[in-house]
């Protein structure tokens, strides 16, 4: 069998997330259905992580194994036939037998996007090197075009202590205090379907090849994990936030931003960040912020072994 991998851009709106579901139109499922529809195979995409329903991606990354010898390019161009306009593959490469999406990867790293409708406080850097805030008092209106894909926060947030928390995170930590648990687990360990459900499910057809079984649950892993990068900017009036690190646990992102607006909006002060790490309690930091300013951006893999990737070489 060759082992594919592709890279994927995805509008996460109108869709539940990653993760295939009966009766519900996926991100997954709608893949599964396109390669079925191409090589008649039924497969199971493996992604670098599992996006939540309104979750956009720049740089998705899934893969997955066929039978059949398709040319990389033609692959390329049918998946982008049959895929909604919604979802677009990037590219498609063979890689080695072993690679996998989700365990190969090194790092990845994520955006977040607020529309401050209140404006934010942005820092004037003075002569002498310090930096002061400038007060935002304009009320702006986000535009129903931008909305899917941002956070349009009510409150007036100050860059300077936006970045003054989101630095605490840095290095390797127990991020218990940012982390939730996933509701879905139990209901994925076991769920199979033996009939063709609506497109999308990447059920179809499912009764000419036996029980479709979805994903199980992953054995419990260590919720510490090592961000390199943490930080806030403004671009074109929006505030983003840019964080990658060895990998992320479940809405960890979210309930990041969630706890650096309240620091922002002056309701927490950004040097407790540690006090709440250390707490690791889930229940002392910030709420969670909506799914839609949240965009996977890009996941990287180690550096391919030349004797392997060219065996030439």
């Amino acid at each position: 069998m060759t082992q594919w991998k592709i890279i994927l851009a995805y509008d996460g709106t109108p869709f539940h997330g990653w993760q295939v579901q009966p009766d519900l139109s996926t991100i997954q499922g709608n893949l599964a259905d396109a390669i079925y529809r191409i090589a008649r195979e039924r497969v199971l995409p493996q992604g670098s992580g599992r996006t939540d329903a309104g979750v956009h991606a720049l740089g998705q990354v899934a893969t997955f194994a066929l039978d059949a010898p398709i040319p990389p390019a033609n692959l390329h161009r049918a998946l982008n036939r049959c895929l909604p306009a919604s979802i677009r593959v990037l590219s498609a490469e063979i890689v080695p037998p072993d690679f996998h999406a989700r365990h190969s990867a090194i790092r990845k790293t994520y955006e977040y996007r607020i529309f401050p409708i209140q404006g934010f406080r942005p820092p004037q850097f003075r002569r002498d090197g310090g930096a002061e805030g400038v007060s935002g008092t304009r009320d702006l209106i986000c535009p129903p075009t931008l909305a899917p894909f941002v956070w349009p926060c009510p409150w007036p947030l100050d860059l300077t202590a936006l970045n003054r928390a989101a630095q605490h995170v840095l290095g390797t930590h127990d991020f218990t205090t940012f982390a939730a648990s996933d509701p879905d687990l139990a209901a994925r360990s076991t769920t199979s379907c033996l009939a063709p459900n609506a497109p999308g499910t990447g059920l179809s057809g499912a009764e000419e090849h036996g029980r479709v079984d979805f994903a199980a649950p992953e054995p419990h892993k260590t919720p510490v994990r090592s961000i390199t990068h943490s930080e806030w900017h403004s671009e074109y009036g929006m505030l983003i936030y840019r964080v990658t690190a060895t990998g992320f646990l479940h809405h960890m992102v979210r309930n990041l931003v969630g706890t650096f607006v309240q620091c922002g909006a002056d309701r927490l002060d950004p040097d407790s960040v540690p006090t709440l790490i250390a707490a690791r309690n889930r229940s002392v930091a910030g709420p969670t912020a909506p799914s839609t300013g949240l965009f996977l951006v890009d996941v990287v893999y180690p550096d391919p072994e030349p004797s392997i990737m060219n065996p030439r070489t």
